[in-house]
């Protein structure tokens, strides 16, 4: 049995052959970063803004709520019908971000292997190699996530949530940023989906449907054809340096307490089976300073926390057994309107 070297110091042994050190990590490399000022973010916001509006056509609410969920550091849900522009959405995020992209195509028989990486064992070598999955980039398109199994549905949990993998007991970092955009077709008349669970769901952070654009937009996608060009217009670093600047942006206890006030609703809903987590006021508060960076305010509104109410909310609820498939809209809408910001 061989202790191999780790990069973090440690060893591990492996009885059966020896296992090749892990690879050095594909993330930047830690070091001093100077977060951007408010202002900054909200130019920064303003490029991306242009540029995905550019190639995806979309509400403009819609794209508030996909470049907040950015800048908070956290993942997409985007559920919508085929052809509306799903896949060309993460693609033109990743370009526009200059970030390494990924693509994985969820069937019924993809493992979980196939999106974290496996070890695969070098005969001319006589040792076990790390082999990186596709998890391991800056932008990681999940399409059709709803058809990939409960068990590799599963094998997402870890990276979404700790930025790392494990792979056969030995746990590697992320790149970062690391953000996830999946996507899924509505479970109503397409055949071999599983639904995500509610530990799945609550991994994203917001979930937004794109819905057809207007007709002047699908004019403009009709010129421009399927593939419109789109340039870089910051890098990961500066991301970071983005999400650092947004997570800073000042919340009042005031505003604390209408959050609070606004979970406390989903709870004691009729509709509600389970309300809104702790944890998903958490994530709300976070995308509602980078809304606020966004548009240039170093402090947050109860405009920011009512305007991504619904998409970060909403797909963490679990209505009960008899209410209506818009249930869980509609307990998240009582709630803003009953709870009164002071």
């Amino acid at each position: 049995m061989e202790a191999i070297p780790e990069s973090n110091g440690h060893t591990r042994t492996a009885p059966h052959g020896r296992l090749a050190p892990a690879p050095r990590s594909l993330s930047v490399t830690p070091r001093e970063r100077v977060p951007l000022t408010v202002d900054q973010v909200a130019r920064l916001g303003e490029r991306l803004r242009d540029g995905i509006g550019r190639a995806v056509r979309m509400p403009a609410e819609v794209l508030e709520v996909v470049l907040a969920t950015v800048l908070a550091g956290g993942h997409l849900l985007v559920e919508d019908h085929p052809g509306v522009g799903k896949t060309q959405l993460a693609r033109t995020l990743a370009r526009t971000l200059d970030g390494r992209f990924a693509r994985v195509q969820a069937t019924v028989d993809l493992l979980p292997a196939d999106i974290v990486g496996a070890n695969v064992w070098r005969a001319d070598r006589g040792e076990f190699e790390f082999r990186p999955g596709p998890v391991f980039a800056n932008v990681v398109l999940v399409d059709e996530i709803n058809r990939a199994t409960p068990k590799t549905q599963s094998g997402l949990l870890e990276a979404m949530e700790e930025r790392q993998v494990t792979v056969d007991g030995d746990s590697r970092p992320l790149p970062a940023p690391m953000i996830v955009i999946a996507t899924q077709n509505p479970a109503a008349g397409y055949d071999g989906t599983y639904p995500l669970p509610p530990a799945q769901l609550d991994r994203f952070l917001s979930q937004v449907s794109l819905g057809y654009p207007t007709p002047e937009q699908e004019m403009d996608l009709l010129r421009a054809g399927p593939e419109p060009g789109t340039a870089a217009v910051t890098d990961p670093e500066r991301l970071l340096a983005a999400q650092e600047g947004a997570a800073a942006v000042h919340a009042a206890d005031p505003l604390l307490r209408y959050v609070v006030g606004l979970l406390a609703a989903t709870r004691e809903h009729p509709l509600a089976e389970v309300g809104a987590s702790p944890r998903a006021g958490l994530l709300l508060l976070a995308a509602a300073r980078a809304r606020a960076a966004l548009n240039g305010r170093a402090f947050v509104l109860p405009d920011d926390v009512q305007a991504l109410a619904v998409p970060v909310l909403a797909h963490r609820l679990q209505p009960t057994a008899a209410a209506p498939s818009s249930a869980a809209r509609e307990i998240v809408e009582d709630a803003v309107g009953q709870v009164r910001a002071r």
